[in-house]
Parts: C-alpha cells; structure tokens; sequence
C-alpha cells in the first residue's frame, strides 16, 4: 500500500498533463438545471448546479467539484461510488469543498417535543443511529446511562440523555423545549466512499451526522482527505472500513461520539500533520487496522506519538497544472 500511496500523492501534488472538468456547485446562486461548467452564472443557464447530488450526476472519472463557500452549509449525505467517481490515470477525482461546511444537523421542530414527566421533554426522530444534540450551534455531551437503564434518570436543567430511540432533555424553570432553538443530527453519515480509487477531498468541515463524518468503505483505495474539520458527529470523525486505504493530511478531527479517527481490521491508514483530539472521545480506536504516522506504523490505538508532530508528505503542491480554474 506505501507503494500505491505514494503514487496518489503524485497524481494529486505533481502537475499532469490531462485536462479534466470542473463542475461548480453554489447552494445559493446555483440552478441545477445548469451544467455547472461556470462559477457564476453565465446566462442561458450556464452557471453553478445548486446541489452536490446534480453535481455527482454530472460528474465523470477524473473531474473536480468544487463548491462555492457562502458561508451557508450544504445539507447533504454525498456518496462517492465506482469507476465514474474514481481518479482517471493521470487525474484524481476531487471534490474541493473551497472552506465550506457539510452539515447533517437539522432543527427539532417545535411541536415534535412531548412532556415525558416534570420538566423532562421527549423527542423520537424518525431514525437515529447515535443521537447528537445541539444548542446555540455547539454539541452538548449527553448524560451517560448504566447498561441496562430501563426508565429515564432524573435530568438536571439543560442535561439529556438518550434511551430506546429517544432524547430526553430537561428544561429550566418556566422554559419549554422551543425556547432552546435545538437541532440534532438527522443525516447519516457525511461522505461515503465506496469502490472508488484515487480521490481527494479536501478544504470541508463535516459535522452533525449521526454515524460518521467519512467514511472509507470497502474497496476505498488510493484515498486522500486533506485539509479537512471532523466534528460533532455521532461515531466518528472518520472511519476506515476492512480493505480501505487513506491517508489523512493537515486534518482535525475532535469533538466527536465515539472517537475521532476508527479503523477497522485490514484497514491501512497514514497519518500527517494532523491533530486527532482526546476531547470528547479517544483520538484513534484501532479495531485491527495499519497507521502509519509519517513513515513509522503504529500500534494498537496508542497515540503516545501525536499525530501532528508527523510531517507531511514531501510532494510538489505547487498546484494542478492543465486543468481549467474557472472562478
């Protein structure tokens, strides 16, 4: 894998002389009736795609998206899958998220809470995988229960807690649950990599999901993720997945349920200058997968070396030569 690691690298730092297309998307100015050839809008519907899901249809082997940063989240789960979102020989598939936000939280609705009991407040979401709660924009950790727990523990103002498929959540005196203008993750999982090669995503923060910000499926190979903020997420910053191959470059993954970085067995994963948090979770889970930190492998979940002090990868990043920027 060191072999075919390092080739991706290439591909993805060095200059190449194929020319790929790129496809805008701008969740604000965009029409997806568009073919998505411009960042902005050209007249005769020659501007950005509003969506990333038009965008990925649009998308062939070798392109790049970019998405316009507007300072208003996308709201998607993006999945990237097969030939026609894999790199081409000379190119990566790129999705360049240009600073933007994925985001997969959602507001409760006001009426959606019911009274559980005193000033505890119930609220079932249609499908919940790991629960995440959200007040002024921040995730607030929930309260933990003892295995077993059957009922409810009685909640300190602005505690909650999950069980059997429900947030409990207690209010404050004379408040009620609206007056706290909560969301929760209400996507699954943020990007999806699943039977592609040689891809790059790069420059996104991806938070509120309720399983994982990415995730390396099986047969992820040749993967990159670069330049990217996991946080809030039910699970997992990121996840590799059995026979997935990625590395991660200058990323931050903290803040997340169940831990920052998992990998799982016959996974290989390389690490460079990047921070993976002890906050709200351990940094790495290992479940039986390889982490190289720079050129040393790791063992066993053990993150006594900080991912950060290892250095990144000794590429050319002078830029992509032979593709069109059009901004």
């Amino acid at each position: 894998m060191r072999k075919a690691y390092w080739v991706v690298i290439a591909l993805c730092w060095s200059a190449g002389s194929a020319v790929a297309r790129d496809v805008y998307v701008d969740n604000i100015a965009g029409d997806d009736r568009n073919p998505g050839l411009h960042a902005r809008s050209q007249g005769d519907n020659a501007g950005p795609v509003r969506t990333i899901a038009k965008a990925l249809r649009l998308a062939t082997a070798g392109d790049r998206i970019i998405l316009a940063n507007n300072k208003q989240p996308y709201r998607d789960c993006i999945s990237l899958v097969g030939s026609r979102h894999s790199g081409g020989a000379l190119m990566p598939f790129i999705l360049d998220g240009n600073g933007a936000t994925l985001d997969g939280s959602a507001p409760i609705p006001d009426d959606a809470w019911t009274r559980y009991r005193g000033n505890i407040f119930r609220f079932r979401p249609k499908e919940l995988i790991q629960a995440v709660l959200f007040f002024r924009g921040q995730s607030i950790p929930p309260r933990p229960l003892p295995q077993g727990t059957a009922y409810p523990p009685r909640l300190k103002p602005m505690e909650w807690c999950v069980l059997e498929g429900a947030i409990y959540f207690a209010v404050e005196p004379g408040n009620l649950p609206p007056d706290y203008k909560l969301s929760y993750a209400a996507l699954p999982t943020g990007i999806t990599l699943y039977q592609v090669r040689q891809i790059v995503v790069r420059n996104l923060t991806i938070r509120g999901f309720q399983a994982d910000g990415v995730s390396a499926a099986v047969g992820a190979r040749d993967v990159l993720l670069e330049n990217l903020t996991c946080t809030g997420n039910g699970q997992s910053g990121v996840c590799v997945h059995g026979g997935a191959q990625v590395a991660i470059n200058a990323c931050k993954l903290a803040g997340n349920g169940q831990s920052q970085l998992l990998t799982l067995a016959d996974s290989e994963v390389h690490l460079f200058a990047s921070e993976l948090a002890n906050d709200t979770a351990r940094g790495w889970v290992d479940q039986g997968g390889r982490v190289y930190l720079g050129p040393k492998r790791v063992e066993g979940g053990k993150m006594e070396v900080k991912p950060d002090d290892a250095p990144a990868p000794a590429a050319d990043r002078s830029g992509e030569k032979g593709k069109s920027h059009d901004t």
